[in-house]
């Protein structure tokens, strides 16, 4: 064995997170590096990450040289445009001085409408306001340099680290996924201990890690505590979250010099004790209109930044797809109001991105007959004179000497490629309902109000702050440097006391990891909603509970992307009681091979569509639909039960990845209940590494998961709408515990931290009644 060495940690920069004082590090000779003596294991590990999404340091070193090179052409270029360009002559509004100009050469050219250096630098020169902002831009250009700079050196040993310490080569990074980096750190902690103030590191350890302050920009937006919706004349309710919002209430919370945050790792301590909550919700408060003051002194240098780089982006993108403004989009708000706790940037853009499609098709599915009948005529008219100019410049090329008449034929190609995009499809028949329920089956959360009225328009407006049209998008941007000051001056000063209960009641600290969201631990007792399958296994009163079912469903997509994570204890119950119902719901008919069978045999990427097509469109459920309501849950073929078929038949047709959601050792059904008794592997699992491993893998995982955010959600309307008329004994299910009052629990100890990016729900009056009245007490 090598010769090892002992290192004592001393920082006298940065107090360390609980345990790690006094605490000696052990490394193993020949592979000693600079992560060694890591000072910020939340930094450190978020690199880790970025450098792996981001595809290596090569990548990322083109990427940040090619930024500076963009910010510099921005600014370069736009006072050009402005002080050296000869207008007059370019527009041919006056003679061009031809006493120099050789006579062979009579047209005018480009260096003709250019003044020349010496006197473009004069009108720089003369232009006081214009010199101010070149100031302004080059001394942020230099910061944003620096900090280039010193992330390339810290990326450098992060390189080092995958080739020397994971042993992953810098060519080969592309084919490694993040789940296999993970288990690598995993790995290397047990043999290196490169986290020193623990044996063991878990999967859960490094989320919290990478992710410890979005969890609680999820949690806020879960609670309904950022000020981010509004509801205006005329408008009627809006959510506005941009990015310039987003950064400063990051700075505002996590980063900035007065944050509530001391550090990366821990809350003050002052914000941890209730008798100062009056006196720190006045500090937050002046905080919050200082910084609001700050961005009004700086809205007219970002408002013209934000209009040059927004023309300069998508100028060109107009031009070649005059249709792209009427795409869409989710929204910054939408994607805080998807994201579950623990859910990495990755896996969130990768679930909403198989969720455009259906969110698309059901967005389109609500045209306008008044706007189709204008667009229809109105594309006929464009069209015709269009078709007109066309004609006469292929007979003519002469005409298009003819003045505007390039700008005449780009317009109206514009109109009619706008007008068209109003005009539906006469052949297309869609089904709101139905499409709503494969937009659920992606982005796994969804308004209860929704149900039953997909076709609502109340429905499809609210819809539509989660899946912006990308115009509204770029307004907003625009809008933002004006609208971000107003709502820190006036929208959040009066929730700073709710911020500072919200931050006091749920962050819990965790030995060797500091303070975390107490949401992040996926504690089922403490955060659970009995009415989410938790019921009898929760304490949480209705202000610990997560709006919409969160907890449960971070908590089933955390345990399916990693399935060899091991639970605690509440949770593992959670699990366990899940699977159980599942088999009960699936026992009437049996899992479903055939249709899985078909799927996972199929090409590619098309397995998990067509796992959630044997689901969504079944025959006998549009049939059980049209029953009465007392014997439409009293139906076997339910979604919930097709959904309990297809997940059991997919549990038991691939071979284990470990220990997920429904493999956990303590479900145990009996043979009395009428389980369906395991079954053989329907695919082997040679033939699934002859799969591309990772991609079919990670895309089972996520049709899974769809399953399983549709079999919750039909069983958490069961209990809603059975309840009140006591069907749910009359349809024979066992009777469940009522949920115990209690003080909750303390959370399990693990770890992580950041990673940026957009949520709802609103809160009836009788939780905020209860909120205020737990407060008083406290």
């Amino acid at each position: 064995m090598a010769e090892a060495e002992y290192h004592r940690l001393e920082d006298p920069e940065e107090e360390s997170p609980p345990g790690e004082e006094e605490l000696l590090l052990h490394v193993t000779e020949g592979r000693q590096g600079s992560w060694h003596h890591i000072k910020n294991l939340d930094d450190f590990f978020t690199k880790i990450y970025h450098f792996h999404q981001k595809n290596g340091f090569a990548c990322m070193l083109l990427s940040d040289l090619f930024e500076l090179g963009q910010f510099v052409f921005v600014v370069a270029f736009s006072a050009f445009l402005l002080c050296c360009v000869r207008y007059d002559v370019l527009f041919a509004d006056r003679p061009l001085n031809r006493s120099h100009v050789p006579p062979e050469r009579s047209k005018v050219t480009l260096p003709d409408a250019v003044l020349p250096a010496p006197q473009c630098a004069r009108r720089i020169a003369a232009s006081g306001w214009l010199v101010f902002l070149l100031a302004m831009a080059a001394l942020f250009w230099l910061c944003r340099l620096l900090k280039v700079l010193r992330g390339l050196f810290d990326y450098w040993d992060i390189r080092r680290f995958y080739g020397e310490a994971l042993r992953i080569p810098a060519g080969e990074l592309c084919n490694y996924s993040w789940q296999e980096v993970q288990a690598r750190l995993i790995g290397l902690q047990r043999e290196h201990q490169i986290c020193i103030h623990k044996k063991e590191l878990t999967e859960l350890d490094i989320y919290h890690r990478i992710l410890r302050f979005k969890n609680y920009m999820v949690a806020m937006v879960n609670k309904s505590l950022l000020p981010v919706r509004f509801r205006l004349p005329l408008l009627g309710p809006v959510v506005f979250l941009t990015r310039g919002l987003l950064y400063n209430l990051e700075l505002l919370l996590f980063r900035g010099p007065g944050a509530l945050f001391l550090n990366s790792w821990s809350l003050r301590p002052q914000y941890k004790r209730a008798g100062e909550r009056l006196a720190l919700a006045r500090r937050l408060a002046r905080s919050t209109v200082l910084l609001g003051a700050a961005n009004l002194l700086l809205c007219p240098l970002v408002l013209v930044w934000q209009l040059l780089y927004a023309f300069f982006s998508y100028a060109e993108v107009l031009r070649r797809r005059p249709g792209v403004l009427g795409t869409r989009r989710w929204s910054l708000y939408g994607r805080l109001y998807l994201r579950h706790f623990n859910e990495l940037q990755h896996e969130l853009t990768a679930r909403l991105g198989r969720g455009h499609r259906p969110a698309t098709r059901y967005m389109n599915s609500f045209p306008s007959p008044m706007m189709a009948v204008l667009a229809r005529h109105v594309a006929f008219f464009a069209g015709s004179v269009l078709a007109v100019l066309i004609a006469l410049t292929v007979y003519d090329e002469d005409v298009l000497t003819v003045q505007h008449i390039l700008t005449a034929i780009t317009m109206l190609g514009l109109l009619l490629t706008v007008a068209r995009s109003f005009i539906p499809d006469e052949h297309s028949v869609q089904c709101p309902e139905q499409l709503l329920q494969r937009v659920l089956a992606h982005t796994h959360y969804m308004p209860q109000q929704w149900r039953g009225s997909a076709g609502a328009a109340e429905t499809r407006n609210e819809m539509g702050q989660l899946f912006q049209y990308k115009a509204m998008f770029i307004v907003e941007e625009l809008l933002s440097p004006i609208l971000t000051p107003l709502i820190l001056i006036f929208a959040l000063p009066p929730r700073a006391l709710d911020i500072v209960d919200f931050f006091r009641n749920f962050t819990v600290e965790v030995v060797g990891v500091g303070d975390v969201c107490s949401f992040a631990q996926l504690d089922v007792r403490r955060h659970g909603n009995p009415q989410w399958l938790s019921e009898g296994q929760t304490e949480a009163s209705v202000y610990q509970r997560a709006e919409n079912g969160k907890t449960e469903l971070s908590l089933m997509h955390f345990a399916i992307s990693n399935p060899r994570w091991q639970p605690p204890p509440h949770s593992g119950m959670f699990l366990s009681h899940v699977k159980e119902r599942l088999q009960r719901d699936a026992a009437p008919h049996g899992p479903a091979e055939g249709a899985l069978r078909a799927s996972l045999l199929g090409d590619g990427c098309a397995a998990p569509d067509a796992l959630l097509s044997s689901v969504l469109p079944h025959p006998l459920l549009a049939a059980g639909a049209l029953l009465p309501r007392e014997r439409r849950f009293a139906q076997p073929c339910s979604t919930a039960s097709t959904a309990a078929s297809v997940l059991l038949s997919l549990s038991s047709a691939l071979p284990r990845r470990g220990r997920g959601p429904t493999e956990s050792p303590e479900s145990t059904v009996p043979e009395e209940s009428g389980a369906v008794p395991p079954r053989s592997p329907v695919l082997s699992e040679s033939h699934l590494l002859s799969l591309s491993r990772s991609a079919v893998l990670a895309e089972v995982a996520s049709a899974e998961m769809s399953l399983h955010a549709i079999y919750i959600h039909e069983l958490h309307l069961q209990q809603q709408q059975q309840s009140p008329v006591g069907l749910w004994v009359a349809a024979g299910a066992p009777k469940r515990p009522s949920v115990s009052a209690g003080s909750a629990a303390r959370a399990s100890q693990h770890e992580l931290r950041e990673m940026p990016l957009g949520g709802w729900a609103e809160e009836d009056e009788d939780e905020e009644d209860e909120e205020e009245e737990e407060q008083t007490t406290r």
